[in-house]
């Protein structure tokens, strides 16, 4: 058994449920798995030291939005966006036609170096949806590559309607022959459901059909407007739903009265000139709240958990404390986890140590490389 003791710890964020914060700490971990916390005076000895030299230590950030299957950009439409100027490409379609076209090893290639990205900045567990091949064999291919990388594999076919399809014939092939190829590589489904893409009862067949074969449900909804994803998501059970911009006051107490995490994504209104959603108004509500960077190539190519940090505490309305849990405990529970995402004893040892010394630095500092040292993280070396 091997054993690693990170001590001369300035701030230990514990991200418990209280947001405990410990000075001068200590952490044991053996074989991966945190085996004891406390004072950095009562540390037991053990196979390997890193002294944190008196930073701050946060647990890994645990990223439960992305879609990373993908090739090239679309700064184009970026740039037309932050001008104010109409753009008329195909968006999301742009995105299917480069995939289709890739072979397996771009595409590969892509998502080894965004995930390197983010390990950089301090993420130690990401989700990664597939959605922009929207074939039944692209799909597929799509969720094992990103099964390469990460077990949070999240199968996307409902993503959008193909251009040139019928909404429903494709929503029966989402169901359907897609699903039963897509299953074996994904833990979790997930559905746009807004408009211009599948309604309620489309987004409900969809969902539906992966709950019967054993998949966990998301729910993209929200985001353009006032809409139905929030109330299905919670009717369904679904372990999260993302975006949230929009939300009605019957959405909020939904979410207050279920156990679907809302995972908010401020770097899709940042990059979209969107108005950001009311963190402050779902945390008094009672909701449980992730953050995710939702990196993307249209609406967010961004793979920094700390910018999104920083972004929840300046526009959203949100403590630093209160994002930093989000960014972590949070992300955990939107993946109904309990191993990850917090600093406690029987969690993997996935640990940030910080060049900083408080977790405030995250939001006071924001587009400082502040992450030192990341240890843990398996798969996202």
């Amino acid at each position: 058994m091997s054993s690693l003791l990170i001590d001369n710890i300035g701030e230990l964020s514990l991200c418990d449920d209280e947001f405990t914060v410990l000075t001068d700490a200590a952490v044991l971990a053996e074989d991966g798995r945190i085996a004891w916390v406390g004072p950095a005076s009562q540390a037991p000895v053990a196979d390997e030291r890193v002294d944190a030299e008196g930073a701050a230590v946060v647990p890994g950030f645990v990223d439960t939005h992305s879609h990373l299957v993908f090739t090239g950009d679309r700064s184009a439409e970026f740039a037309a966006r932050m001008a104010g100027r109409p753009y008329t490409a195909g968006g999301i379609a742009t995105t299917m036609e480069r995939v289709r076209a890739a072979d397996d090893a771009e595409l590969s290639a892509n998502v080894s170096h965004l995930v390197r990205q983010m390990r950089s900045q301090g993420t130690t567990t990401v989700e990664i949806k597939s959605g922009y091949g929207l074939t039944v064999a692209d799909e597929a291919r799509a969720l094992r590559i990103a099964s390469e990388f990460t077990d949070e594999t999240t199968y996307l076919g409902g993503h959008i309607v193909p251009p040139g399809e019928d909404a429903d014939e494709y929503t029966a092939l989402v169901a359907g022959p897609m699903l039963e190829a897509c299953a074996p590589h994904a833990k979790w489904a997930d559905v746009f459901c807004e408009r211009g893409a599948f309604d309620v009862d489309q987004s409900r067949t969809i969902l539906a059909a992966a709950a019967d074969v054993g998949l966990g449900l998301r729910v993209h909804g929200n985001q353009l407007g006032h809409g139905p994803g929030v109330g299905l998501a919670v009717e369904l059970g679904a372990a999260s739903v993302d975006h949230c911009t929009y939300l009605s006051s019957e959405d909020v107490d939904a979410l207050a009265g279920g156990d679907t995490v809302a995972t908010l994504l401020p770097g899709v209104e940042f990059s979209t000139r969107s108005p950001y959603p009311d963190a402050a108004r779902l945390l008094e509500a009672g909701v449980t709240v992730a953050l995710a960077s939702d990196c993307n190539p249209g609406s967010c190519f961004s793979s920094s958990m700390p910018l999104m940090i920083a972004l929840a505490v300046r526009e959203m309305g949100m403590t630093v404390a209160q994002a930093l849990w989000s960014a972590t405990a949070g992300g955990a529970r939107a993946l109904r986890r309990d191993d990850v995402g917090r600093v406690a004893v029987g969690c993997r040892a996935d640990l940030v140590v910080l060049d900083a010394p408080s977790h405030v630095h995250l939001a006071y500092r924001p587009g400082v490389p502040l992450v030192r040292r990341v240890i843990g993280g398996s798969g996202l070396e």
